[in-house]
Formats: C-alpha cells, structure tokens, sequence
C-alpha cells in the first residue's frame, strides 16, 4: 500500500490525504457521544450536569445501582422483558422479509406488481402515525394488560415487517435466475430452491433482517410507552431509560441511566459479532461452502 501511494501523482496524493483525513474526523464526531456516555456511566459525582469532560472520581456504582436498586426502576425486568420481545420478534419478522421479498423477487403472479406498490406506499408512513389506532385494537383484543402485552409488543414489531422486504428483495435480485432453473431441472421444487440455493447465497442480507429486527425493541420508545402505558412490569429499558430522565428522578439516576444505555448495546454488539463473518463471506463465501 505504501508503495503504491508512492507512485501517485501530487494532485491524487493529496485528494487520498483529505479523504483520510475528512473520515478521521467523522469518525471522532461518531465516537465522541458514545466515549461521553460510557464515561458518564463510571462517574462518581451526581446529577446530569458536569463541568469536565471526564469524570474527576470514576465508580461502578451506578452498573451496581441498576441490579440491586428497584426502589423505582427494575432494570433487570425491563432488559428481560426487551430481550423476549426483541428474540421473539427477531425470528418472525426475519421469515416475514424473507418470504415476503423471496416471492416478490423470484416467482411470477398476477397482481404481483399492485402488491408491492401497495407494500411500498404502506411502508412509506412512519409507524408512529398509527401507535393510536393499534393501541385501541390490542386494547380491545384484551392485551393491553398483564403478560399479554408482551404478546401485543411483538404482535406491533413482527406484524409489518414484511412490508420492509424491498432491501431482502435488492439482494435476491442480484442472484441469477438460472440457479432457479437449473434446479428446477433438476427436479428441486421452490421450497428447495430457496433453503437450499438462494439462502446460502443470501446469508448477508439474512444477517442484516436480524440484526434491524432484534435491534428495533432496544430502540423503540413510542409505540412501547402508549402500549405500556403506567404499567411499570413490562417496561422495556427504552421505556424505563427514558423515564429516569424525569424531572423527579434526574438528578439520581441520571448516570445509571448511562450505564444502562451501555448495558444493553452488549446483546446488540454480541450478534453483531456473531453474525458479521457473513458480511464478509458474501455470495463467494456461500458457493465455497
């Protein structure tokens, strides 16, 4: 690499420099807030203001506070309740996208075309316009209360993910049709042709549906809070994390609320780790298996 740089002109040594340099700089804008709240999360001194970058007295304190203090919050509940709903949900909005986008990519039917305009045009309006109109139907499902709101939470995250096949249904187009035909040939049925051609060679597109799926309850504030409502044992920690910011609990509770927002990017960065392999194998990774 070196020696390449080497022999490029004065004019492109310098673009190359910019460039690097203009993504050096990015990447500090990205990790700042992420050092800030890590670093807010060992401070030792109270409430939400502090007059210094880092912290002049670090504890673990506040990670100890979210697991043995459940005076307000029970954090470990929340982190439990998210990740039922955010595995749950993961699995069945992933088949979703992926059956949704391996039909409307590799078969041919009538009124395939109005049916992805119409998925396109429903996926076009944010979730949150509807939050009302969902909240009133799993009210009168009777789900609004007790362990069914878990059942609602996934029912709200899983319902409409296939809507969102057009990235899954990208990728499957890029894969050639005579893979299809070849095995149709052959004497494969559609079933066949989609576990055992097409998804080896989609693992990267698989492994995004995942990580978007698992992720969305972590993040997810609005629908949570109206489904949830006052009913404190199935918060989520989005849910609970931002009610430690309350004018009332602020000033205690504002650097666990920073632990906390460290602790549950653990699940999140963990599957990523597991899976990212398959971003770098791609289709050639998947024909060598």
């Amino acid at each position: 690499m070196k020696g390449t740089f080497h022999r490029y002109s004065t004019g492109k040594k310098i673009k190359v420099i910019l460039a690097h340099a203009f993504l050096a700089v990015l990447a500090v804008v990205w990790l700042l807030p992420v050092l800030w709240v890590i670093l807010t999360s060992f401070r030792g001194t109270k409430g939400s203001y502090s007059s210094t970058f880092f912290p002049t007295r670090y504890t673990l304190d506040n990670y100890i506070k979210l697991f043995t203090d459940f005076s307000v919050f029970n954090f470990p509940k929340m982190v439990w309740n998210t990740f039922i709903i955010a595995s749950v949900s993961c699995i069945i909005s992933t088949f979703f996208v992926i059956s949704v986008a391996y039909t409307l990519s590799r078969l041919r039917f009538r009124a395939r075309k109005p049916l992805m305009n119409a998925a396109m045009i429903i996926h076009l309006f944010p979730g949150f316009m509807s939050m009302i109109a969902v909240y009133y139907i799993i009210k009168m499902l009777g789900w609004s209360d007790g362990p069914m709101l878990r059942v609602a939470m996934i029912a709200v995250y899983a319902g409409g993910a296939g809507c969102g096949y057009h990235i899954a249904k990208g990728f499957f187009d890029t894969i050639s049709m005579s893979l299809d035909e070849a095995a149709l040939l052959d004497g494969a049925n559609k079933w066949q042709v989609l576990t055992q051609i097409i998804m080896p060679l989609s693992k990267p597109v698989v492994v995004y549906t995942m990580l978007t799926s698992f992720a969305g309850p972590f993040k997810d504030f609005m629908l949570a809070k109206v489904l949830c409502g006052a009913n404190q044992e199935y918060y989520t920690v989005a849910v609970g994390l931002y009610q430690m910011l309350d004018v009332e609990y602020i000033d205690q509770w504002f650097c666990s609320f920073a632990a906390g927002a460290v602790i549950i990017s653990i699940p999140v960065a963990i599957l990523f780790l597991c899976t990212q392999k398959y971003y770098v194998e791609g289709v050639s990774g998947a024909v060598k298996g």
